[in-house]
């Protein structure tokens, strides 16, 4: 598996580069990838289906100038920025029988993940709901995947040390949500690792075999998904 630690010029350019990525294996490339990136601005970013106005607070979000995006990927509305690691696998669905469906491939990487942590921390992860990771029932992590015919993208986020406050502010509690969270706030729901993130990184790469660096990036692809998709109201605002 090749990887790419690479935070782009924006979060526009940031979601843009897992499409692209994605695209460009599905198209031909052979290789596996797993990507690290660390947004440096706040932005809230909607599942592909999810509702504005049921998840976000607009009026505050306008206030603050935070930026809301849109993603291909499934799951729930989050809040980004500082403080958050992110990670994307393009893994090729036919390379082991634990790809072939939605419900095998959430089991395979989240047991996998799950397993690296809970080495790394010293201390027992759970998998919660469908795709959260967390410790003493508070989540860490959350993750989403799309799928192509040949290539799947699974994606997710790690809370290292994020203002869990603003998720407050910004977030309206969802209407749809996992049974152990028990309507519980955003900020009684989530917590932070407090680790480096090179630590997280390092632990994921040796977990996936991530050895061999990708030796170029679509920039040409990300920059028409930014122009023609991430940036357009019809593409954020579709539902």
């Amino acid at each position: 598996m090749q990887f790419l630690d690479l935070t782009l010029a924006s979060p526009y350019h940031d979601l843009a580069c897992d499409e692209a990525l994605l695209e460009m294996c599905e198209v031909g490339y052979e290789q596996e990838i797993l990507r690290f990136w660390e947004p440096q601005e706040y932005f809230v970013v909607l599942g592909y289906t999810n509702k504005i106005r049921e998840d976000v607070n607009l009026s505050a979000c306008q206030t603050r100038h935070i930026p809301i995006l849109r993603r291909t990927s499934g799951g729930g509305t989050v809040l980004q920025g500082r403080g958050c690691l992110n990670y994307s696998l393009i893994l090729k669905i036919e390379s082991t029988s634990s790809l072939t469906g939605i419900s095998e491939t959430n089991a395979f990487i989240m047991q996998r993940h799950r397993q690296a942590l809970d080495e790394l921390l010293g201390q027992p992860v759970s998998i919660q709901g469908i795709t959260d990771l967390t410790l003493k029932n508070l989540k860490f992590s959350g993750n989403a995947q799309r799928r192509r015919r040949r290539f799947l993208l699974f994606h997710g986020t790690f809370l290292l040390d994020f203002d869990l406050d603003l998720v407050e502010q910004l977030l309206l509690l969802p209407a749809r949500q996992p049974e152990y969270r028990a309507e519980r706030t955003h900020h009684d729901f989530l917590t932070n690792l407090h680790i480096p993130a090179a630590t997280i990184k390092d632990s994921l790469k040796k977990s996936w075999a991530a050895a061999e660096l990708l030796p170029a990036v679509p920039f040409q692809s990300i920059e028409a998904l930014v122009t023609e998709k991430y940036r357009m109201d019809n593409w954020t605002f579709k539902f």
